[in-house]
């Protein structure tokens, strides 16, 4: 097996980490006195971990030349997505038991639930299209679809934000890596252009 194989493996070893922790939580009767606020929240902030880990694999690609580490970016968006999923259950299922008709008025009712809904239905479409069958097929509006990613994790961490009373660091400091990951995106096209044009 390759060096980056190994990569791979130990980086997929350390994605369930936070999951198999929360299962172990279960069994064990040890996720804090309020365990569905406990697993909403490690869910929520490891997707939005993923997903901001998922844009800065392009941008560490670049500066460093390691070409091969687009190949991290796919798995590492699944598991951003996986850990969405999970964070959607524990509201869908733990608080409110398949209650459709009170969710619905749930997402109605709060801003918060509403953009986090928006978030996920962002996300949906690229998982969906993650396979190379669809990269294939979809050809140039695949990378045009996957931009949205941008648009998720703006819309996650404003959720994030609006879920937070009253402490805000953690919310400014997501925003801050995004703000530079988009920085470096804008910086990168122009320079790209400007050296065409030379």
């Amino acid at each position: 097996m390759t060096t980056f194989g190994v990569l791979r493996r130990i980086i997929f070893a350390a994605a369930l980490v936070p999951a198999v922790a929360l299962v172990y939580g279960v069994f064990t009767d040890n996720l804090t006195a309020n365990p569905i606020e406990y697993i909403t929240h490690t869910t929520g902030n490891t997707a939005l971990a993923f997903l901001i880990i998922t844009l800065s694999v392009t941008p560490l690609r670049r500066l460093t030349g390691r070409n091969e580490l687009v190949r991290l970016r796919r798995m590492l968006g699944l598991f951003a997505f996986f850990y969405a999923c999970l964070h959607l259950s524990t509201w869908f299922i733990l608080d409110w038991f398949f209650d459709v008709a009170r969710m619905a008025a749930d997402v109605v009712e709060r801003p918060f639930i509403t953009i986090g809904m928006a978030t996920f239905l962002l996300l949906l479409p690229l998982a969906l299209t993650s396979t190379a069958g669809m990269i294939r097929r979809l050809g140039k509006r695949w990378q045009k679809l996957h931009r949205l990613v941008y648009v998720a994790a703006i819309t996650a961490i404003v959720h994030f934000r609006w879920v937070v009373n009253a402490d805000y660091r953690e919310p400014r400091l997501w925003a801050l890596a995004q703000s530079v990951l988009l920085g470096f995106r804008a910086w990168w096209t122009l320079r790209t252009r400007l050296f065409s044009r030379s």
